[in-house]
């Protein structure tokens, strides 16, 4: 085997003796080549047989690239290879020692939303009271019990509160014994009694691994690192692979303190540090060390590469999220323009709330885009839920709005009554809405207080504005009380954000004061803005709310057919962990969106934000920028922001600052950076050139970045001047109500 292509302190992991060994790897510096290249090693020198090699990863993915890379190293077959993740592996010890564990043989596994369910179910029978305890709520408490290895007669009850917890969780264990099932945090559990309780087990594993390699160790969490260590006999060597600085799933139960711990326990000192990154570009590994060393409790190390220095990380302040998103759609359109496709481009957000008015600016620029990991915005199942009563309101007879709404939330109107309702439908040709009236089962009370719902709302429409309708609909319905019990606080931001969505939708159209059901053929003629979705107006009766509903499904079905086509990424910076592009955008970085506002009362959690900047950053190969808004629209509310301490602490050497206005930016950095053409930059250096920069009409002068205030639109910012003379128009960001463009000859600035 040949070990010519790694440096040296590959090289020194990979051959690293028998003892136990800790392998600090940074991003980017070839950890699974070191992992496969340490497998292949051992095996090919006759050290070990894959039979007596344990390979844990975090993913399948990785199980399965790991397993491509030997085979590849070794050409040979690999049966009994004992490779996979905490889970996987637990399952299949435990299919094989299934009486030993005291389980049925054909035991089954349940995931999360089986277990939640199941959970329900047990509340319901047992009359507990939902106001109190919520499902959710039970299920967290309970895995997280499971997590730290703890039976329910195991739990310390030193209150009315944990009694009943222990008592739940008793009921909830004995019912999944009954029934032969087990959660993803029992097939752990189950398998760490396995190994603890019964020493004739844990003495064949302990004999039989004398090699355990472990990835991703920053990542496992205490039950986790407890059976590992049950696993470990005298003549077991443990090769754990890991960074402390990408530790960023504390949520979840990581605990970052396995490395220290393992270090003390097994390792003692016998650390190996992979700095070499053979990803990024100097500067932008010069902001991760930068950034990363405000942490305390590091085990310690400095990402450096042969590479080049490359262009410096891009800071970008913006008026708001509006002209933010805008300068980004302008920036990756001339980077494609010179050479760099779109799928090597990542924009990264901090929650996925965030996602929604970068959508909305690439949808109108027609740049194809991919949600990575998720759902872009409109396709969310929380929003298709309000839009289905939006859709109803519009027309009552759409049955598959209809069919979404009738029972979410949940109003006891089961599968018989819908069928039932099927067979009225398809008697006399109507609608689902229609046939209630002619339904004589049992739910039909809770059928008509649907439909009175749906003709409540629809007479609200035609007084409420769209924000004011769509506000209600989430309060009306019980939408909001439905994911607020839940606590689902994800999809709350969403709903939030729909608002918002609503709110800047309504100013860029002018329909802000217009009731949502309200016909605006006739107000065509009085309106002074050339609006960005005049195809809508050109429609016959269209109203605010028809007008948003097809605004909402060309967003979500835009290129859904053009599935390989190159897309610009957009996802969270957890989504983006093992990741990498050519360039990343990292937006939002303000005090209390990233850090995130939940973090701010606790230094371990300030920390875990961190590491998660330092992450974002080294997702980054060529170039990268970090971008913020001083004002937000989020969560339907407008709010004023500073930047994030982590833009002071990435150092000064290895960035550039751009502040609000374009013109601040050095006219050398054009000089320096070539490839950098933004067109609002190439606009506001490059008077000269045939762009239209400012406008003259009758002695009063329009340039970018100007602030102007206008009568009914209030304070705003030019962003765009299209034209010359009287001809001329502006796009205009307004604090209040979003990008309008508007014909400057007849704007009413005051």
């Amino acid at each position: 085997m040949n070990l010519d292509d790694l440096n040296n302190a590959q090289r020194k992991a990979v051959t690293t003796d028998n003892s136990h060994s800790l392998v600090l790897a940074g991003a980017g510096s070839g950890k699974t080549k070191v992992l496969s290249s340490r497998i292949a090693w051992l095996i090919n020198t006759g050290q070990a047989s894959f039979n007596e090699v344990l390979a844990v990863t975090f993913t399948n993915k990785a199980a399965r690239e790991m397993v491509s890379r030997i085979s590849m190293m070794l050409d040979r077959d690999m049966k009994g290879f004992w490779i996979g993740t905490f889970h996987g592996l637990c399952h299949k010890m435990l299919r094989l020692n299934w009486r030993e564990a005291n389980l049925i043989q054909n035991f089954q596994i349940i995931d999360m939303s089986d277990q939640l369910s199941l959970i329900k179910r047990l509340m319901k029978s047992a009359n507990v009271n939902e106001s109190k305890y919520s499902a959710r709520d039970l299920q967290k408490i309970i895995n997280s019990y499971k997590e730290k290895g703890l039976r329910s007669n195991e739990i310390d009850v030193y209150d009315s509160y944990n009694k009943y917890i222990a008592e739940f969780y008793h009921l909830y264990e004995h019912q999944c014994i009954r029934d032969g099932l087990l959660d993803f945090a029992e097939l752990l559990l189950k398998s760490y009694d396995l190994l603890k309780n019964n020493q004739t087990i844990r003495n064949y594993y302990q004999e039989r691994f004398k090699y355990i390699l472990v990835d991703e160790f920053q990542d496992t969490n205490s039950l986790q690192y407890g059976w590992l260590r049950l696993l470990i006999g005298n003549s077991t060597s443990v090769f754990a692979v890991g960074d402390d600085d990408q530790s960023i799933y504390a949520f979840r139960g990581a605990n970052i303190d396995n490395m220290s711990l393992f270090d003390k326990e097994y390792a003692k000192g016998n650390i190996v540090r992979l700095e070499q990154n053979y990803r990024s570009m100097g500067h932008i590994l010069g902001a991760a060390n930068s950034l990363i060393r405000y942490n305390n409790g590091r085990l310690g190390k400095k990402l450096w590469t042969q590479e080049g220095d490359g262009e410096k990380v891009l800071i970008v302040e913006k008026h708001n999220d509006l002209l933010e998103s805008q300068w980004i759609v302008d920036e990756i359109k001339n980077i494609v323009k010179n050479g760099i496709k779109q799928d090597d481009i990542a924009v990264l957000y901090r929650s996925n709330a965030q996602s929604r008015v970068l959508e909305h600016a690439l949808f109108l620029s027609g740049i194809s885009y991919k949600v990575y990991g998720g759902l872009r915005f409109f396709e969310r199942q929380e929003i298709k839920n309000v839009l289905a009563y939006l859709r109803l309101i519009v027309n009552r007879n759409d049955d598959s709005a209809w069919l979404r709404s009738v029972n979410f939330p949940i109003r006891g109107i089961g599968t018989r009554t819908i069928e039932s309702l099927f067979e009225i439908t398809k008697n006399k040709n109507i609608s689902l809405y229609d046939a209630v009236a002619y339904h004589s089962g049992r739910s039909k009370n809770n059928l008509l207080m649907f439909n009175n719902i749906i003709s409540t709302l629809e007479e609200s429409s035609r007084k409420l504005t769209l924000v004011q309708l769509i506000e209600h609909v989430l309060e009306f319905t019980g939408i909001n009380a439905f994911y607020k019990n839940e606590e689902e606080t994800d999809r709350l931001d969403n709903l939030k954000e729909l608002v918002t969505a609503a709110t800047i939708f309504s100013g860029e159209n002018n329909f802000s004061e217009i009731p949502a059901s309200l016909l605006i053929d006739d107000l065509k003629e009085n309106l002074d803005v050339s609006l960005n979705n005049n195809i809508y107006l050109e429609q016959e009766k269209i109203t605010p709310l028809l007008s948003f509903l097809s605004h909402a499904s060309l967003e979500a079905g835009d290129n859904q057919s053009e599935s390989e086509q190159s897309s610009v990424q957009l996802m969270t910076v957890h989504a983006a962990k093992g990741l990498e592009f050519k360039v990343v955008f990292i937006t939002g970085v303000e005090e209390g969106l990233f850090p995130h506002e939940n973090s701010m009362s606790d230094n371990s959690s300030i920390e875990e934000e961190r590491r998660l900047m330092y992450v974002a950053i080294t997702r980054a190969r060529k170039k990268l920028y970090i971008t913020m808004a001083n004002s937000r629209m989020l969560r339907g509310q407008v709010r004023y922001s500073v930047k994030s301490r982590f833009i002071s602490e990435v150092g000064e050497g290895n960035v550039i600052f751009v502040k609000n206005k374009e013109q601040i930016l050095p006219n050398n950095y054009l000089k320096s950076n070539s490839r950098f053409t933004s067109n609002s930059h190439q606009q506001s250096n490059k008077l000269s050139s045939g762009n239209t920069n400012f406008v003259d009409i009758n002695g009063k002068k329009f340039v970018i970045g100007q602030n102007v205030k206008h009568k009914k639109f209030g304070d705003g910012t030019i962003i765009k001047l299209i034209g010359h003379g009287e001809e001329s128009q502006a796009q205009i960001s307004f604090n209040n109500c979003g990008i309008k463009t508007i014909m400057l000859g007849i704007a009413r600035f005051e």
